[in-house]
């Protein structure tokens, strides 16, 4: 892996050759997503895309989410885990290694939630097949921007969470001085554009994924008004961890050991 790796942080010479790209940062720490004592590197300013374990080449909100499911949720190998959109690296390969119960699935917009596409299990988060209080944790990373009824995705999520179960996941807090806002919406089965598209790269080619809501800090209301459940914002900054960038930010949903549901879900 350092070996591939490697190749990442080249560039061309003058002539032609290649050499390594200095730095910018290194140093050296325990990397949560694949429990090494690693180096660190940054060839760019921006950690928060380019600060790599030299090892497993997670960046640092893979990290810090790995580390929250490690103090949140220290039982996770014997858990049901059920995975929206999994990395091809970082905390969604340790998670798959060592937990005996770990669901992976993805969205395909042509099939049904619980389908097979390929050997990938289809899920819409916000119509999701598994049955009431079935999922110990729940974890995403960088999803929840990308759906068009967040209501009723939190409200799905707590439906299928078992009594002290969690919704661990990364979300970029972009608004941190104002209100979620709304980038697109449905309107009679077309997208409704009320800001400048912006797209995410989603790994798979294409034009990526399109940011449909810019959150605030005011998520962990908005969770709860869906939901009824209270959720945790967690911000880890310990380069012994490889952990520092901005919008690193890890939610953390948790439905109480005993939990009535009395709340109106707003769609």
């Amino acid at each position: 892996m350092i070996k591939m790796l490697s190749s990442i942080f080249r560039r061309e010479t003058r002539n032609g050759a290649d050499e390594p790209e200095p730095p910018v940062f290194r140093t050296t720490g325990h990397c949560p997503t694949c429990d090494q004592d690693v180096e660190f590197i940054a060839h760019k300013e921006y950690f928060r895309d380019h600060f790599l374990c030299a090892h497993c080449g997670s960046i640092p909100r893979e990290r810090a989410l790995m580390a929250t499911i490690d103090n949140f949720f220290p039982h996770w190998r014997e858990a049901v885990i059920h995975e929206t959109s999994p990395a091809p690296r970082g905390a969604s390969i340790r998670l798959e290694n060592e937990c005996n119960h770990y669901i992976a699935s993805r969205y395909f917009e042509d099939s049904p939630s619980g389908t097979m596409v390929d050997g990938t299990l289809c899920q819409n988060i916000e119509a999701l097949s598994f049955d009431d209080e079935s999922i110990d944790l729940h974890v995403s990373q960088d999803v929840m921007e990308h759906i068009f009824h967040p209501p009723r995705a939190f409200g799905e999520i707590a439906r299928t969470l078992k009594p002290g179960g969690m919704h661990i996941f990364t979300v970029p807090i972009v608004n941190r001085n104002r209100p979620s806002a709304r980038r697109a919406r449905i309107e009679n089965d077309a997208i409704v554009h009320l800001a400048p598209e912006q797209y995410h790269d989603d790994g798979i080619g294409g034009p990526g994924s399109l940011v449909t809501i810019d959150w605030g800090y005011d998520i962990c209301r908005h969770i709860f008004e869906a939901s009824g459940l209270f959720t945790h914002i967690v911000h880890i900054d310990d380069l012994s961890l490889g952990i520092r960038a901005d919008l690193i930010e890890i939610q953390v949903t948790v439905k109480p050991e005993s939990f009535t549901e009395s709340h109106e879900n707003r769609i």
